[in-house]
């Protein structure tokens, strides 16, 4: 019987291996004895090994034990081949039960009961309806069995019905029944179902057993009605650990996390036992408050009460720690546990990936899949997510096609991190191909395929996919409603956005701080900084986000003084600036060269224990060296304790833009060898250096490693400063011939910069080319008319310059007044040329005599050569001298 599930080598071993069994000398000796002889013993030694095998999940003594039992002859009851199919089913040998069942010439109620629950957990939910079906005689555990299969299977309302089948049936309820009907009910959320089974339960009796009133505690709490399953606990007339478990870890659920804790320090007061669940329940509590004091104060209790090597504690912990921003210790928990499960491993992926540490999340994902324990969608997603951190797109495609051969692929969370990682990684063609295929999608997909054309700045995408998730009638949320209006503010789109606010007023939404800060930023960038600032005074709540964003928009439309105006009075406010109000407020003082208040700021910074942002740093670097401070701006650099690509080329800006071109270089060398990988902003101060000392074949050296070191196509600015380059080593021609060969039309910038080099070398030819060139652009840029006139003086062609005047003074153009600005006593006084309106405007500009007079007397004369030879010497001192 069932001798064909065996293999040939378990029927001659001499004695089985049953070290760890009470029954080893009662086998030994009814194996000496005929089964003829003592049937009675056969039955309870051979029962008694199939149960202890069972309960140890010991495959390989059980098949021993039914080897010799078939060699024996003995011809086992229905007892014996029950206990066998149950030890096949717990040892996950579905097909050796299914063959034993087959081969038993009668079965009673446990036979077929042991069959539906050995079908269910191996989700094959067909076969365990038809040996239901087949039963003539059905007891409330075969009820039972079935329901619960159903309920692990995930098909809630099955098991509801098959509950109300049960109930036409006359069947009696126990214990058990109310317990699995009621997960069903949570599962399905359905609290009017579940109150029917609550009035159930009451009208026989059941709701003083403390199992079922957890069921009904644990319903009620994941149908959202914490209130209900609160009172229901207050009034149970028995209570354990099981109850209070249950409504600490309905608090975590309906987001309550102070109420999980509070009851815990109840429960404790109460003298009630802790349990595994409890510590995992408050762990949850404490991660979703991202308290580090009060989850490593409970990590301390868990330790003193032994449960510190629990694996299911310490998988609980080490996620609070990694909610909590404390990987190191949530690594330290992960390598003390004695047993790691899948649980923990995903618990520390997600971890790594959430702190932006993707590198150790994938190394770990690849250790799990090397562990056997195989892995599941929490696990894949965590790992998909690792790959968007690091931007790492090959490794997404690897992993994206490990997951095509798994069941998860059609799993809606892990085609939303696919999603996620293709869009964060700029593959836009696969994100919308996975979007595409997916069978299910949720809000989550949705924000995911939209964020990810609003990241890769295409805005009319992301447009497009809003309305197509509107006519599909998804709700967008808030994180919906970020995306588009990041979008509205990228393309400018002010009465897009306005419809979209509009919309948002209308879902009733309210202007929450996210939904609220996006709109203002989107007012900001649409040029309507009054709106904006109108919007953030209605806000519902006023947060750093909301002031930054309004700081960022008078700072992006050039206007630093209001920025600072505005920043004074967040902080009038007491609102707590972060790295991005600092760096936004530092770099309106590098623009105002106010290095007053940029020193105050950096008081602030270190104050707040800000100094060692990476961002920050940066815009220090930037600050000190554009208020001509290089002695602050390069100990700021040296201080850094991290140095990224920003706070490089922050060093190498501003040495080249003090004209300190070696020193720049230096710089550019050294993060070379720091392989630190260079941006096309580092070029553009690269190339800016090497035009300063006329490095013409290192500038050229640099401008075509862009491309076959680093991959990087030049653009508009690089070409801007080779023509730099060539045309300040006196190689015009060049210049205009690097121009007319770009991979693109000229901008404004590089006419303006070759008709400055024309007029450094007089090459009047080039000169009148750039300049028509560039009045093609712009026929009201003055500054070209200005450069070819000087050009023509300098090269004393006087009546083309008279010729460059009249045609100014037809279109009614003007030279933009030279203008200047100084910080006294922390405030910005600012002087245009030939201005009156100043109120000490007569003292300045006597002082301003006094200082042209002392340069002549140290032998600084104006150059004169580009005045017009026509007016006289004093005519000529008004010109260079308006005072």
């Amino acid at each position: 019987m069932a001798s064909r599930c065996l293999t040939s080598r378990f029927l001659f071993l001499p004695k089985p291996p049953f070290h760890n069994f009470t029954s080893v000398s009662i086998f030994k000796i009814s194996t000496d004895t005929q089964a003829t002889q003592a049937p009675s013993i056969y039955k309870k030694t051979f029962s008694h090994i199939f149960q202890e095998c069972s309960s140890q999940r010991a495959l390989e003594p059980g098949k021993q034990a039914h080897a010799r039992m078939i060699i024996s002859g003995f011809k086992p009851t229905i007892f014996v081949t029950n206990c066998l199919i149950q030890m096949y089913i717990k040892s996950c040998r579905l097909e050796c039960a299914n063959k034993v069942f087959d081969e038993m010439s009668q079965r009673d109620t446990v036979s077929w009961n042991a069959m539906i629950f050995g079908y269910s957990i191996n989700g094959k939910m067909g076969l365990a309806q038809s040996s239901f079906d087949l039963m003539t005689e059905k007891d409330a555990i075969s009820w039972n069995s079935l329901i619960s299969g159903y309920l692990q299977n995930g098909n809630y309302l099955k098991a509801v019905e098959i509950f109300a089948a049960m109930s036409r049936e006359g069947v009696f309820y126990d214990e058990t029944t109310f317990a699995v009907v009621l997960r069903a009910c949570s599962g399905l959320e359905d609290n009017v179902l579940g109150v029917q089974v609550h009035g159930i339960v009451v009208k026989l009796g059941f709701d003083c057993d403390v199992v079922t009133g957890s069921a009904i505690l644990d319903m009620y709490a994941k149908c959202k009605r914490l209130d209900e399953s609160l009172l229901f606990f207050y009034q149970m007339p028995a209570k354990n650990w099981v109850s209070w478990s249950a409504l600490i870890a309905g608090c975590v659920q309906n987001d309550e996390p102070v109420g999980g804790i509070e009851l815990f320090k109840e429960m404790q007061r109460e003298g009630v036992g802790v349990s595994q669940s409890t510590y995992a329940s408050v762990f949850r509590s404490c991660a979703g408050l991202s308290s580090l004091r009060l989850g490593s104060q409970l990590h301390g209790h868990a330790l003193k009460n032994n449960f510190g090597v629990d694996t299911i504690v310490g998988t609980a912990t080490l996620d609070m720690y990694a909610k909590c921003n404390n990987l190191y210790d949530a690594k330290k928990v992960f390598s003390l546990l004695p047993n790691h499960n899948l649980q923990s491993y995903n618990a520390l992926i997600t971890g790594y990936a959430r702190g932006d540490r993707g590198f150790e999340a994938l190394q770990l994902f690849l250790h799990l899949l090397k562990s056997g324990l195989g892995f599941d969608e929490i696990s894949l997603s965590g790992a998909f997510s690792a790959c968007a951190v690091i931007n790492g797109r090959q490794e997404g495609i690897q992993l994206h096609g490990l997951a095509t051969k798994t069941p998860f692929q059609s799993n809606v969370c892990v085609a939303n991190a696919i999603l996620d990682m293709y869009g964060k990684c700029g593959a836009l063609v696969e994100a919308q191909c996975v979007f595409d295929k997916m069978e299910t999608r949720d809000a989550v997909s949705w924000n995911a395929i939209i964020a990810a054309y609003e990241q890769n700045k295409t805005e009319e995408e992301t447009l497009l996919l809003f309305a197509w998730m509107l006519q599909s009638r998804m709700e967008p949320d808030e994180f919906t409603y970020g995306s588009v209006l990041k979008a509205c503010a990228g393309r400018q789109a002010l009465n897009t956005g306005r419809e979209i606010h509009g919309r948002v007023i209308k879902s009733g939404m309210g202007l929450d701080s996210f939904v609220g800060s996006v709109l203002v930023d989107m007012y900001c960038k649409c040029s309507m900084i009054e709106d904006a600032e109108k919007l953030h005074y209605r806000m519902e709540e006023q947060t750093t986000v909301s002031w930054n964003a309004i700081i960022s928009g008078f700072s992006s439309h050039e206007q630093s003084e209001g920025a600072q105006n505005f920043f004074s009075k967040m902080l009038e406010m007491g609102v707590k600036p972060d790295n991005f109000t600092f760096a936004t407020i530092l770099d309106t003082c590098a623009n105002l060269a106010t290095v007053g208040l940029g020193k105050q700021l950096h008081a602030q910074i270190i104050k707040q224990d800000l100094q060692s942002d990476v961002y920050i740093n940066s815009t220090l670097v930037d600050m000190y060296s554009k208020c001509g401070n290089m002695q602050d701006s390069r100990l700021m650099f040296d201080k850094s304790p991290n140095r990224d690509f920003v706070t490089w080329n922050a060093m190498v800006c501003a040495y080249a833009n003090h004209g300190l071109g070696e020193e720049a270089l230096q710089i550019f060398e050294k993060m070379q060898l720091q392989n630190v990988r260079p941006n096309h902003a580092t070029f553009v101060a690269v190339l800016r250096a090497c035009a300063h000392i006329c490095l013409v074949e290192r500038g050229l050296f640099y401008f075509n490693s862009m491309q076959t070191d680093y991959g990087l196509d030049p653009q508009l600015e690089h070409y801007s400063s080779m023509v730099d380059i060539l045309g300040r080593s006196g190689q015009v021609t060049d210049a205009l011939k690097l121009i007319e060969e770009m991979p693109f039309e000229a901008d404004d910038v590089i006419w303006r910069t070759l008709l400055s080099i024309c007029k450094m070398h007089g090459n009047v030819e080039v000169a009148e080319k750039a300049a028509s060139s560039l009045l093609q652009l712009d026929p009201e840029d003055s500054s070209a008319y200005v450069l070819l006139s000087n050009i023509y003086a300098d090269a004393e062609m006087w009546t083309e310059v008279s010729n460059m005047r009249k045609v100014m003074r037809y279109s009614r153009l003007k030279k933009e007044p030279g203008c200047s600005w100084i910080e006294v006593q922390s405030e910005v006084h600012m002087f245009l040329a030939m201005d009156k309106t100043h109120p000490i405007c007569n003292e300045v500009y006597e002082y301003l005599d006094m200082l042209i007079r002392e340069m002549r007397w140290a032998g600084y004369v104006s150059d004169s050569k580009l005045m017009l030879c026509d007016i006289g010497t004093e005519d000529e001192q008004q010109e260079l001298h308006p005072a």
